[in-house]
């Protein structure tokens, strides 16, 4: 594996100090006027601590925008609901580019989904927490992104 390798890594996975360096890069993008010595102080952070790792990470939705994102969703059978998912992602103006569903089977509708990110999007995150609680949505899973 080279040093430009990605991975998809759960929160619950990460070190306490990739953890302070993604909280210190948000201070320091929130507020103009804060000093990478201010947002390390306030996240109790060594400033070399956070200058080895402030380029290797960064949080999920930051490294999709303008890419694309494919993930995968069970659905109940029932009208409406693609509908109202594919909705929730007009709304956060990514552009579909596939969609593959299987025939449902026990009222379950397996859906693989791949989307184009633009810059503007500003949450992935949020987005597919979005999609999660859409009722009748019972799984989803990010299958990749490139």
């Amino acid at each position: 594996m080279d040093d430009e390798s990605f991975f998809i890594v759960k929160k619950r996975a990460l070190s306490e100090v990739l953890l302070k360096v993604v909280e210190a890069k948000r201070l320091l993008a929130s507020e103009e006027t804060m000093t990478v010595q201010e947002a390390t102080e306030r996240v109790e952070l060594s400033r070399s601590s956070f200058y080895k790792y402030k380029d290797d990470i960064s949080p999920f939705h930051e490294n999709t925008r303008g890419r694309t994102l494919t993930f995968m969703l069970q659905l109940e059978d029932k009208p409406g609901l693609l509908s109202e998912v594919l909705g929730t992602l007009a709304k956060a103006k990514t552009n579909i580019l596939t969609i593959h569903q299987a025939i449902p089977t026990g009222g379950i509708a397996s859906i693989t989904i791949s989307i184009e990110v633009p810059p503007e999007t500003s949450d992935m995150e949020l987005l597919m927490n979005h999609i999660r609680q859409i009722s009748g949505v019972h799984y989803l899973k990010i299958l990749g992104f490139e």
